[in-house]
């Protein structure tokens, strides 16, 4: 179930997850902090705001297998703010023990050609990457690895 808003930032994502956690949840892909980022939250805040909806996924439901999507920032609100941002998802990742998409957007972001005008979201055929950088992780929890590997194998092959 995609819970996702346009435009929305982890204190919204935050003051929704209630509801969202109504239902039994598997797997739980928390892709947020870009919008953040993009207004100059201060990392702290949007680290601390993630922290919390990891926290609720884990006490609702402590089967529930997290998967934590990494995002970037164009330089525009300094360098180091932006480093500053990449480094959160890992460090989150890693204290926690979940799942980590390295950058959602890997493949896509900067590329004129595949995201549309606004040149952040992506057009269909970024869209087809991204699907792919996040299939890389979650195959990895929903497949045997015997029956990943084949997949692997099959995608490898697919490109060639």
């Amino acid at each position: 179930m995609n819970s996702g808003l346009s435009g929305e930032t982890t204190s919204g994502g935050l003051n929704r997850l209630d509801w969202v956690l109504n239902q039994p949840v598997d797997i739980f892909v928390l892709e947020l902090g870009a919008n953040d980022g993009l207004r100059g939250i201060p990392i702290a805040e949007t680290m601390n705001n993630l922290q919390e909806m990891i926290d609720m996924v884990k006490d609702k439901n402590p089967d529930t297998k997290i998967v934590l999507a990494g995002m970037q920032i164009p330089p525009n609100m300094g360098t180091d703010y932006a480093s500053q941002f990449k480094a959160m998802y890992p460090a989150l990742a890693e204290s926690n023990n979940i799942h980590l998409i390295p950058f959602l957007l890997e493949g896509v972001a900067g590329d004129p050609s595949l995201n549309l005008e606004d040149g952040i979201h992506p057009t269909a055929e970024g869209q087809r990457i991204v699907t792919n950088n996040v299939w890389k992780i979650l195959k990895t929890i929903v497949l045997p690895a015997s029956v990943a590997e084949v997949t692997k194998d099959a995608a490898v092959e697919e490109l060639n």
